[in-house]
């Protein structure tokens, strides 16, 4: 049985709530270069107009790890849910929401219930390794909204 880690933590942004929602949820095959990601492969199939499939290949020095995700909208909400429909994390989800913080800046919270299938692993230690990981990727995403949109203007 996989081990169950959650973890959470929220990044701000210096735009609107409405603009970072549609700036997060606008996934393009260029978004691993922005988390410094830069041999990662994506494909982006639009099953309807509030879900997506997200394939994800990162290579590896022996072979590559591909991750397929569900990804549904919840515009409404400023929401948006990540499933693992494959790969070494599979069925493991991630909840995003923007917050309000003023009119013009916004956070984003992000709350993970990832799927470990080492059993052998620590999940406090998991938890904050993953945490701080997914949060510097959301950092540079942040900057990188900020530049976009600052240009944009």
């Amino acid at each position: 049985m996989p081990l169950t880690v959650r973890y959470q933590f929220s990044q701000p942004f210096p735009v609107s709530v409405k603009k970072a929602f549609d700036w997060c949820t606008n996934f393009s095959e260029e978004d691993h270069l922005l988390m410094g990601e830069k041999n990662a492969l994506r494909q982006i199939t639009h099953i309807s107009e509030d879900m997506i499939i997200l394939k994800d290949v990162f290579p590896l020095l022996k072979g590559s790890v591909e991750k397929e995700k569900l990804v549904t909208l919840y515009p409404e909400q400023l929401l948006w849910v990540s499933t693992h429909l494959t790969g070494p994390n599979k069925h493991s989800q991630f909840f995003y929401q923007i917050l309000p913080i003023n009119q013009l800046f916004s956070e984003l919270s992000f709350t993970a219930l990832h799927l470990e299938y080492d059993e052998k692993a620590d999940a406090k230690l998991l938890a904050k390794q993953l945490s701080s990981e997914d949060a510097g990727a959301w950092k540079l995403l942040a900057k990188a909204m900020a530049n976009e949109i600052a240009n944009k203007c």
